[in-house]
């Protein structure tokens, strides 16, 4: 199947690595050209060059109020146009509602919820008919992941959020779209099973409860964000995708 990516034009933020940078790699793969992000200029430089002269990296911190107008400017300096964006950011500290600070919840929400709302803001201002936004969140969503209680309360409220921006942008022919990850084999989850007494015995746990008997790979994940980030998904907005080898079950 021809996506229609060739020479189309996306932001993915937090793109040096794991799911992000998945991503960036499948789109570039199938012809697009990529504005990616990290925290540090060094990493987005290099994560970029290692996906050639389609790709440029940007140091950018999602909870930078300025850091959506500098992405969009630098996607129209460098590919002239912007097609879609893919909002991905690192995961909040775990714990439980005892053990996370105001900071932490401060520091999270500015990040996670705020900046995600102003990159979506600002692309929404930028993009054509046509045009995408998606969200990386977690099947959090759905239901809570015991010792996440930040990312709990951050997440479906943004995925609430981006319904109503699917409303409020489907009228303009743009989609907005929520990518559910369940347990996928990036560092972040193998940081999380490494909390456990048995980080082994705990994945294994885990793995007994996906139909598909395996965490999921990100290049996986970056295969099915492409997909609802191209044209070929044109007629598929406002709705939560879970990535999670069938852990979910449901509608």
């Amino acid at each position: 199947m021809d996506l229609g990516l060739n020479n189309r034009v996306y932001v993915v933020t937090g793109a040096t690595r794991g799911l992000g940078n998945a991503t960036a790699r499948e789109l570039v793969a199938e012809g697009a050209k990529v504005v990616l992000t990290g925290r540090d200029e060094k990493t987005a430089a290099a994560a970029a060059a290692e996906l050639g002269p389609n790709a440029v990296g940007v140091a950018a911190d999602n909870a930078d109020p300025d850091a959506a107008e500098r992405l969009v400017a630098a996607a129209r300096e460098h590919f002239g146009r912007l097609d879609g964006i893919l909002v991905s950011v690192g995961g909040p500290p775990p714990g439980y509602v005892a053990d996370n600070t105001d900071e932490q919840w401060q520091a999270a929400f500015t990040s996670v919820f705020l900046g995600a709302v102003r990159l979506a803001r600002t692309a929404a201002a930028e993009l054509d008919e046509g045009g995408v936004i998606a969200f990386v969140l977690s099947t959090s969503v759905h239901e809570p992941i015991p010792g996440l209680t930040i990312s709990n309360g951050l997440r479906p409220g943004l995925a609430g959020f981006a319904n109503s921006l699917a409303d409020e942008l489907g009228p303009r022919g743009i989609r907005v779209l929520g990518l559910l990850p369940g347990r996928m084999d990036t560092d972040r989850v193998r940081e999380l099973d490494g909390l456990a007494a048995d980080p082994e015995a705990a994945r294994l746990a885990a793995e007994s409860r996906i139909p598909l008997r395996r965490y999921g790979t990100p290049q996986e994940f970056g295969r099915t964000a492409a997909f609802y980030l191209s044209p070929a998904a044109s007629y598929l907005t406002g709705v939560m995708v879970p990535v999670d080898g069938g852990a979910r079950r449901g509608f």
